[in-house]
């Protein structure tokens, strides 16, 4: 499945940078995140309680971000495990870039999904990732309004 789109925020590309590359930011903005947590290796380990139709599961898996341009974008790869639920695999290119009285980013994802959740259909779970990069970008555009009025004098 791929997942392609923009989304306008309404801040300077420096500060959807600096929330996109800060663990705290995307943890409190992924949806159902219940752990987000660096390792060694610089990859993240994360647990994501989601609800996929009938499909209820706590997904544990692996994050890792890859070529960093600052300010323009990055890669980022991973996996989870729901247990009896099935797995999923993403893989995403985000991009920004300046755009009127603001940032526009622009993403490019494919998941994969296997076990129950690819039985339940393309169009559930098609339904489902919109929502939750939705909530996704309603958080982040609340996070960076918030530190945008705590810069201003």
């Amino acid at each position: 499945m791929d997942f392609n789109g923009s989304q306008h925020i309404s801040a300077p590309r420096a500060e959807v940078w600096r929330r996109l590359i800060d663990p705290l930011t995307l943890q409190q903005c992924l949806p159902g995140c219940e752990h987000y947590q660096q390792l060694p290796d610089g990859s993240y380990d994360v647990v994501i309680a989601a609800a996929i139709g009938p499909i209820k599961a706590r997904f544990k898996g692996i994050a890792q971000f890859s070529n960093h341009q600052e300010d323009i974008g990055y890669r980022v790869e991973g996996n989870g495990n729901g247990g009896i639920a099935g797995f999923g695999k993403l893989s995403a290119d985000v991009r920004l870039e300046d755009s009127d009285g603001g940032t526009a980013l622009h993403y490019a994802a494919r998941a994969q999904l296997g076990g129950k959740l690819a039985q339940i259909g393309s169009r559930l779970v098609g339904t489902v990732a919109n929502k939750f990069l939705a909530d996704f970008f309603l958080r982040l555009e609340k996070l960076v309004g918030e530190s945008e009025e705590h810069d201003s004098p």
